[in-house]
């Protein structure tokens, strides 16, 4: 039988801290997208909903050509499209967020 992913509960207030910090900062997105992304694939602990996680995804890919952040090189278009992101190594910085979001 194959082993299936245990869902984890994530705190709704959560997605909304995610969307009111975006708000229309569109260059906010890439920082919560590379934060969820280590959560969930590299810490096995969602920070966001998938729901979230998805909308964020295809919000980033319908604004990704007037995005300007330090770390968008780190996401493509094609991973957004996959709706998900595995890289070597996250930014220490994202590391670090993601235990302040956790202690929210």
């Amino acid at each position: 039988m194959a082993q299936s992913r245990r869902i984890k509960h994530v705190d709704p207030v959560r997605d909304k801290i995610c969307m009111d910090s975006i708000g229309d900062n569109v260059n906010m997105m890439v920082p919560w997208y590379l934060m969820a992304s280590y959560a969930y694939y590299e810490q096995d602990d969602p920070i966001l909903s998938d729901g979230m996680y998805d909308r964020l995804a295809r919000r980033l890919l319908e604004n990704f050509e007037e995005i300007e952040h330090m770390h968008k090189h780190l996401i493509t278009e094609d991973d957004l499209r996959a709706g998900s992101l595995l890289i070597d190594e996250y930014p220490s910085m994202v590391k670090g967020a993601v235990d302040n979001i956790r202690s929210l």
